[in-house]
């Protein structure tokens, strides 16, 4: 499983292969920490989000074409002990909406940046 997707976990990757488009193919699946965002998912046509934070239990599964993202950035959150407890923050920002999404080690979230900078860049 996985055919060297970089991935967390196996249960969010398949969340992500099932709702393939034809032609579709997946960059990475990373798990979130934090509050709200359960994952990102990096296709080469889409950044799909999935979004803990609705009320009563509800969960949103959002896909953001490259093309509405007008900027992306990322902060990292270095400890005093160094890179070993680091986390890294990434922030998309798609109009007036931003989704921000935190993941284990910065390393995730320089690659996300990467990626998604790649796609909207000209």
């Amino acid at each position: 499983m996985g055919n060297g997707i970089p991935h967390d976990r196996g249960g969010q990757l398949k969340q992500i292969e099932s709702g393939l488009l034809p032609g579709e193919q997946i960059i990475a699946v990373y798990d979130a920490i934090g509050a709200g965002t359960g994952f990102i998912g990096l296709t080469n046509r889409r950044v799909i989000v999935q979004d803990k934070s609705f009320v009563g239990k509800k969960v949103a599964i959002t896909s953001v074409p490259y093309s509405k993202i007008t900027s992306v950035s990322v902060l990292s959150n270095k400890s005093w002990a160094g890179s070993y407890f680091s986390t890294g923050s990434i922030a998309i920002h798609v109009g007036t909406h931003t989704y921000e999404v935190e993941f284990r080690g910065d390393h995730k979230s320089h690659h996300v940046h990467n990626v998604i900078l790649g796609y909207i860049s000209p």
